[in-house]
């Protein structure tokens, strides 16, 4: 989320203006879209990100997470430029009930887009010692101390002007009511109210709804002891202070704002920068945080000019958030695989998104169902996270393109757990995923062979049936392309071991449906498999109805039974 949106939505569009004229590349980047189309994404986008910056700034609530407001905003200028579309600016909403003038302007950050980018900025500061802090997940405020004393408590509101949180302020403990003595006439601290959590994982637990549980609390009229006690205070800015940080931070330990000095450390190299980053992300904390702040140890004078200029975010500290958790994509297509036992699953094809430092280029839908059910088409805009840390999933579709387009998907009833036991017409893929599974370590075990072996054999026209493998000549392979000499020789290893495979392991390799254990025994035969009928098989104990009727169709498929007899038969 922008921390200054007016002038960063300014700078924004400025920046993506001069990348986009000086890009040779730029026109890859731009959707194939109709310009009605066009108009209609970028105006629905854009209205997606009133509605989160609103809900931001009026109400404290954070509807997406940074990134994804990020990569969002980003989106919606590059197409705004694509097509030559320019949206009215729309200025966030002014802060509620009387507000206070914030002697210096909250100026926001600018960030970070990776590791390079990083390297730029400390080697443009390398004669400067540098230090980096945790970008606390909190609330903005202003604390003026006037002769030592708290005298104003201003929220953040437009960065400009701001709630009168004075009376708030004193049921928190974490803000000092007085400075020891001696105290500057004026104090001005910047900082973050924050959620006090115990050993938070940011990595794993998000923000956990700490800012919002922090803007709910000094939205309420009184606060209890509790919720104040609750609440802490992590001071970022002085801008009326000293210039070096070690002096500032120094001073403010003095006073019991003991946060800044504690998480503060001194850094020379982007690897010192990056090893704290994933401190913060992945290791136990007392506050959420969505980055880190990279700051200059000394920083210019703040003149009094600088208290009336528009906030604009300073160049010598800049931040870095955390590997995104969730990113606004745009779905450039949809495919649809059919797996093995003929489950077709929809995958979304994806302009490559950045999700924990990973490129995303596809995202599953699960099911033909799902994708039924949602309608995602090519053009539309959705929010994919990761679930688990691990593996990206859909979460939700923000804009629909209009009109919509066409997508054809399979015919769910051309597919099931016995077709394409043969290469035939819109068979490839499941006949491939057939093979893949035969020869994987669930199957046959056959070392070196994998998918890319099996794709090689079938264009080759070598494998029309799950078992012509076994027909293959030494000469065949060789003259396949990349396969040589001693290739060859270990895929026919694989393919005609010395011991062979007993019944049971044929029966995995293709597909038999799982049954309970004592259906199949080593001295089990063939033929009474074949003679079991529907009731035979659900009479032993752990098969119901259904897996009784599936086993019976498989040992009855003529294709099953022709491909058992002759595996057999040769092994």
């Amino acid at each position: 989320m922008p921390d200054n949106p007016r002038v960063l939505a300014r700078l924004t569009l400025f920046l993506c203006l001069m990348w986009l004229a000086t890009t040779p590349s730029v026109a890859d980047d731009c959707p194939d879209w109709s310009r009605p189309a066009a108009q209609n994404a970028i105006d629905t986008l854009g209205q997606r990100l009133a509605e989160w910056s609103n809900a931001y700034y009026r109400d404290g609530k954070r509807l997406v997470d940074d990134a994804t407001y990020d990569q969002a905003q980003r989106h919606y200028h590059q197409w705004q430029a694509c097509f030559d579309i320019q949206a009215a600016e729309t200025p966030p909403p002014p802060p509620a009930g009387s507000t206070l003038r914030h002697p210096y302007p909250l100026t926001g950050l600018n960030k970070l887009d990776d590791l390079a980018a990083l390297t730029d900025w400390m080697t443009r500061r390398q004669e400067r010692s540098l230090w980096v802090q945790p970008k606390v997940d909190g609330v903005a405020v202003t604390l003026v101390y006037e002769a030592g004393e708290l005298t104003r408590v201003i929220s953040r509101g437009d960065d400009l002007r701001g709630q009168n949180w004075y009376s708030k302020a004193q049921i928190i403990a974490a803000i000092p009511k007085q400075l020891p003595a001696p105290a500057p006439p004026q104090v001005t601290l910047q900082g973050e109210l924050y959620l006090r959590l115990k050993d938070h994982i940011q990595a794993e637990s998000g923000s956990a709804g700490a800012r919002s549980a922090i803007a709910g609390l000094m939205a309420r009229n009184t606060l209890t002891a509790d919720a104040g006690a609750n609440i802490g205070l992590f001071v970022w800015g002085w801008p009326d202070g000293p210039r070096d940080i070690e002096t500032r931070l120094s001073r403010l330990a003095d006073w019991d704002l003991t946060d800044s000095a504690r998480f503060s450390e001194a850094v020379d190299s982007t690897q010192a920068v990056a090893k704290a980053r994933q401190r913060w992300y992945r290791e136990p904390a007392p506050f959420a945080t969505d980055g880190v702040v990279i700051r200059q140890s000394h920083r210019p004078d703040q003149t009094s000019a600088s208290r009336e200029a528009a906030p604009t975010p300073p160049d010598w500290a800049i931040a870095w958030k955390h590997p995104s958790r969730s990113a606004h994509a745009l779905v450039t297509g949809v495919d649809f695989t059919v797996g093995r036992t003929g489950r077709i699953t929809p995958v979304l094809e994806l302009q490559p998104v950045e999700l924990d430092d990973r490129e995303i280029t596809r995202v599953s839908l699960g099911s033909l169902n799902r994708w039924q059910k949602e309608d995602i088409r090519p053009g539309d805009q959705i929010i994919v996270q990761l679930a688990g840390g691990i593996i990206p999933h859909f979460e939700q579709t923000l804009v629909r393109i209009q009109p919509r387009p066409a997508v054809s998907p399979p015919d769910p009833a051309a597919y099931d757990a016995l077709s394409c036991l043969q290469l035939t017409n819109g068979c490839r893929e499941q006949f491939l995923a057939r093979l893949t599974w035969l020869s994987g370590d669930q199957g046959l075990d056959m070392p070196g062979i994998s998918e890319g072996s099996w794709a090689a054999l079938i264009d080759a026209g070598l494998v029309r049936r799950l078992n012509d493998w076994q027909t293959i000549e030494e000469k065949e392979l060789r003259e396949l392309p990349g396969v040589g000499e001693a290739r060859a020789t270990q895929w026919l290893d694989a393919f005609h071991p010395t011991d062979g495979w007993r019944l049971s392991t044929w029966l995995e390799a293709l597909g038999m449906p799982p049954a309970a254990n004592d259906s199949l025994t080593p001295t089990t035969e063939l033929a009474s498999l074949q003679a079991r009928s529907i009731q035979d098989w659900q009479r032993l104990q752990g098969i119901g109805p259904i897996t009784a009727q599936e086993l019976h169709a498989f040992f009855q498929h003529p294709e099953i039974q022709r491909l058992l007899k002759a595996s057999l038969d040769r092994s």
